[in-house]
């Protein structure tokens, strides 16, 4: 078991650190893995509670990505974050205090729902394409015990 941050478990099932993933399509690539899909979810806006925006029941893509005073939070892939004007985040706790302070917004599967804070407000995206969670692994694997946490995995 390896705790790893956002997005990273491909990289570590690619160069042989991990022999098992959870990867989140669209997030990740299954390219070059053998997977089994496990759960399907909608998306959610996780914004600061006071916002004008946290008063709508859905929002679209377009209402969240593009907001001048609630930039998105941005992840680094690959070591790298991507450009833009929303802060850089490091971790979950990270970027629940500043949305909690109003610096910025986040778009995250469904059952992120469970580490919501008071200070934050989930509003469904009714334009999002779902989050798939896969458990992923490499063709070549033989392993019988990879065997079977895979078949309780997708029993459960």
């Amino acid at each position: 078991m390896l705790p790893s941050g956002t997005c990273e478990q491909e990289e570590m099932l690619r160069d042989g650190r991990a022999d098992v993933a959870l990867m989140h399509t669209p997030f990740n690539s299954l390219a070059g893995f053998d997977s089994e899909e496990l759960l399907t979810e909608g998306r959610i806006a996780v914004l600061p509670a006071g916002h004008p925006l946290a008063t709508h029941t859905t929002l679209t893509l377009a209402d969240v990505t593009d907001v001048p005073d609630l930039p998105l939070a941005r992840w680094p892939r690959d070591g790298v974050y991507p450009p833009g004007p929303g802060p850089e985040v490091r971790d979950q706790t990270q970027l629940a205090q500043l949305i909690a302070l109003g610096r910025t917004a986040a778009i995250f599967p469904d059952s992120s729902r469970a580490w919501l804070w008071a200070e934050h407000t989930a509003v469904p995206l009714i334009d999002a394409p779902p989050v798939v969670t896969h458990i992923a692994w490499p063709p070549h694997s033989r392993s019988r015990t990879l065997a079977q946490l895979i078949r309780t995995a997708t029993r459960l």
